[in-house]
């Protein structure tokens, strides 16, 4: 584990004038793509000095169709995962979808990210924190964010502290979803760094072509808001053309455009904290 990720769940924790970043592709499409994107992301926040988290899916379980793309193999993903993280020295996070996952993916990464829909299986909950790795709960497209207490409790019921919060949008209708930023500090209540995924909260899910929708163009002010209203953290999902991504490519930041966003979102974080 990093010296960040133990300072951000120690009583000291890390520098509140900051913020973290967790990015990546949407899903391991090849060792290659993920090389790419975390050179470059590496590099970016190394320059304007903002921890990062490599983050990618190993497998993609809940697709809208049958035919999507849903991975390049289980062991396969996540050891390309493991190696990339090595090799730029960076933790990194994948999402599981069961109870069997968590044990597993706990030996290639570094933080264990619970699914939205997934949010209040207890058994995956109770699973993920027993590993003893960092576990991120993302909110329930379905739920206020007041009601995500119970599952910060169910993981320290395990004896792990290590929880962090996801917000990433509430069902709008049938296909939309809007974010409710009070979400932010209401989650922070709980004591745990909470983050807003400015990806996945702009995506138009369950489009009657089969494929999910998207509003990248408002990325930049979904993360915004986000810094001014106390996010610890920011999920971001990148890919150099988002055009030709195998998963979410309709909501994924072209990586091309990540550095004007970031020296955007440092500069309103320093004066947000002034």
């Amino acid at each position: 584990m990093t010296a960040f990720l133990e300072n951000l769940f120690s009583k000291q924790q890390y520098d509140k004038n900051a913020f973290f970043l967790i990015a990546g592709p949407c899903v391991v499409e090849s060792e290659e793509l993920v090389f790419e994107v975390a050179e470059k992301v590496s590099a970016l926040c190394k320059t304007y000095d903002i921890p990062y988290i490599l983050k990618a899916s190993y497998r993609k379980a809940n697709r809208t169709s049958a035919t999507s793309f849903t991975g390049v193999g289980d062991e396969k993903g996540l050891e390309i995962l493991q190696k990339v993280a090595s090799h730029f020295s960076l933790p990194c996070t994948t999402d599981i979808h069961s109870e069997q996952e968590a044990a597993m993916a706990a030996n290639f990464v570094d933080i264990l990210q619970i699914p939205a829909f997934l949010c209040r299986q207890t058994e995956l909950l109770l699973a993920a924190g027993e590993t003893g790795k960092i576990v991120n709960v993302k909110k329930g497209q379905f739920l206020s964010g007041a009601s995500m207490k119970f599952a910060v409790e169910k993981i320290r019921n395990t004896g792990n502290d290590q929880v962090m919060l996801t917000e990433r949008g509430t069902t709008f209708g049938y296909q939309d979803l809007v974010v409710d930023y009070r979400n932010i500090p209401i989650m922070r209540e709980t004591g745990v760094p909470v983050v807003m995924d400015c990806t996945h909260s702009l995506q138009q899910p369950n489009q009657t072509s089969g494929v999910t929708g998207g509003n990248p163009q408002m990325i930049g002010t979904i993360a915004s808001a986000a810094i001014a209203t106390g996010a610890d953290g920011l999920f971001i999902e990148t890919h150099p053309d988002p055009s030709c991504a195998l998963s979410d490519g309709a909501n994924m930041l072209k990586l091309d455009l990540l550095e004007e966003l970031l020296a955007k979102l440092v500069k309103l974080r320093r004066a947000v904290a002034s």
